[in-house]
């Protein structure tokens, strides 16, 4: 084990109780929140974690606290459930420099039973898809770091290599206007019919992005099906939690969680390569949205 490796926080997720009912995973049932204090504060507003909203969620879940991001893994899904920046107009100013390293590699500070491993994911049609960006690395550990299997979900190939691309692309710019942004991604993992790579690795069925300005009291998030599109949404905080179960910013006003801020289109990315005609182009829509609410009746 590196020095880099033996620095990490890797704490189970500990819990206390508050009852309230929501859906994840597509199973509405009343279940005890799983609150904790964190050891990757620095990267959470206010240094609160998110806390988690469904015991069945809650399982198995621990935290990594990595140089740059912070994670909570999931050893149901053996995904992150979230992966969490503080984006500065500095961070991302050292970030330019950095040379992507493309070393993938499985987390070595996670129990072998909760963790993907590269061989999961040979042949399944799907890329490795950062949560926490590797353009959003400042330094060479944290880029090491971005390429662990604990802050990757299994993600559509056109999707991560050109929408998702496209936003990552659009907060970066506008993490640079603004100069400090929190920031969580995450996966949902919504209807009855989820797939799993070699029977071990969940592949979510949506992909979210929030972004929050503490200085202008401004946040939402993007919202994408894990497929081949170029649709998206912008919905609220508080539409986002109650479709995940999560309450991503215990510290945020309500006011805040339920107005909507436009962010910004995705930034246009094709990355050298072909796009596939069938793809559309980026554009906001409401159906990404309305089709998870349908869940939730």
């Amino acid at each position: 084990m590196n020095r880099s490796q033996q620095d990490r926080v890797v704490r189970k997720r500990p819990g206390k109780v508050r009852l309230q009912c929501l859906s994840v995973l597509g199973i509405a049932l009343a279940f005890p929140a799983w609150a904790a204090p964190t050891q990757c504060g620095a990267h959470y507003w206010a240094g609160a974690a998110p806390d988690i909203v469904n015991a069945r969620v809650a399982s198995q879940t621990r935290e990594v606290c990595f140089s740059a991001f912070g994670v909570m893994h999931s050893g149901v899904t053996r995904t992150p459930l979230w992966s969490a920046e503080h984006l500065t107009r500095e961070r991302l100013d050292a970030a330019r420099d950095m040379s992507r390293v493309n070393n993938f590699h499985s987390e070595p500070a996670l129990p072998l039973t909760e963790r993907a491993e590269l061989k999961d994911y040979v042949r399944s049609g799907y890329d490795r898809g950062h949560m926490a960006p590797s353009a959003d690395m400042p330094d060479a550990r944290a880029q090491q770091e971005s390429f662990s299997l604990s802050n990757m979900v299994p993600q559509n190939p056109e999707n991560n290599r050109y929408l998702w691309a496209g936003i990552e692309s659009s907060v970066r710019y506008l993490a640079q206007q603004r100069g400090d942004l929190y920031v969580i991604t995450g996966p949902l993992f919504k209807g009855a019919q989820l797939t799993q790579l070699n029977g071990r690795v969940m592949v979510p069925s949506q992909l979210y992005k929030i972004v929050y300005d503490p200085r202008r009291q401004q946040a939402s998030a993007y919202l994408a099906t894990n497929e081949a599109t170029g649709d998206y949404a912008v919905v609220t905080v508080a539409d986002l939690e109650k479709l995940a179960g999560i309450d991503f910013f215990p510290e945020m006003p309500a006011r805040v969680k339920s107005t909507l801020w436009r962010l910004p289109a995705p930034k246009a990315h094709e990355g050298g390569r072909k796009r596939d005609p069938k793809m559309p182009s980026y554009r906001e829509i409401n159906t990404v949205l309305d089709f998870l609410r349908t869940l939730l009746n």
